[in-house]
């Protein structure tokens, strides 16, 4: 790509993601990252020591799959992400919680909502590469690690569909109050990414918004190997 990374982030169009989170709670972007850079990514997952803890998601009945959690420092491309990707998505989450009547304030830069993570006791970084081969799935779930939660993240995939995999499709279901739960699949090329409700969002109602709980996964891989880059902005305990 002939333009950093910083700009691709700057260039997206927040207006229109900011409409698809209300309306679906997810929005999909254009390619973030190169080839080059999530193969970059995808070489750091054999290098243990770029990781604090390394999950089995079939022992834990998570799914069926491995996960490992980046140690600090993060690498470059991710901390800039996760960086700039965050005020924006502030200024949406803040509408939420606006909306919602939650007295919930975000910091308007992610140094903030990661002091307030740590005055919680929440220090360890959560941004992870997920891998998954064939037959590996995840179970629709939620990313809370403490009482600090912000209420948006993302995900980046680093494969090519159709060439490094088959299947493997992100899962968004919502879960409407007095109503059958409504599901959406996203289907990602190789860089794009995927910005999503982490717990819950708010939704119009004849009593104004109301909170619609969400949950995300990801459906089995038919073949091949999927690996994921993704963007949690709160830490864990």
């Amino acid at each position: 790509m002939s333009v950093s990374l910083a700009e691709r982030l700057a260039r997206l169009d927040w207006a229109r993601i900011g409409t698809s989170l209300d309306e679906w709670g997810q929005a999909r972007t254009p390619a973030l990252l190169s080839p080059s850079e999530c193969a970059e990514l995808r070489a750091l997952y054999v290098d243990d020591a770029r990781f604090r803890s390394r999950v089995n998601m079939a022992r834990y009945r998570f799914g069926v799959g491995e996960y490992k959690y980046f140690s600090d420092p993060l690498p470059p491309v991710v901390r800039e992400i996760r960086e700039r990707a965050y005020p924006p998505l502030a200024l949406i989450a803040n509408r939420w919680e606006a909306a919602l009547k939650t007295r919930v304030s975000h910091s308007a830069d992610l140094a903030g909502l990661l002091a307030l993570c740590a005055r919680r006791g929440q220090r360890k970084p959560t941004p992870l590469l997920l891998r998954y081969e064939a037959g590996g799935y995840n179970c629709l779930h939620q990313d809370l690690y403490g009482d600090v939660v912000f209420p948006i993240q993302l995900t980046v995939l680093l494969s090519e569909p159709g060439k490094d995999f088959e299947g493997g499709e992100f899962l968004l279901v919502e879960q409407r109050p007095r109503a059958q739960s409504r599901g959406s699949v996203v289907r990602l090329e190789q860089g794009e990414a995927v910005i999503f409700t982490t717990r819950y969002r708010p939704a119009p109602g004849a009593r104004g918004h109301h909170r619609v709980t969400m949950r995300h996964g990801v459906s089995r891989v038919l073949s091949g190997e999927r690996y994921t880059l993704g963007v949690i902005f709160h830490n864990a305990a």
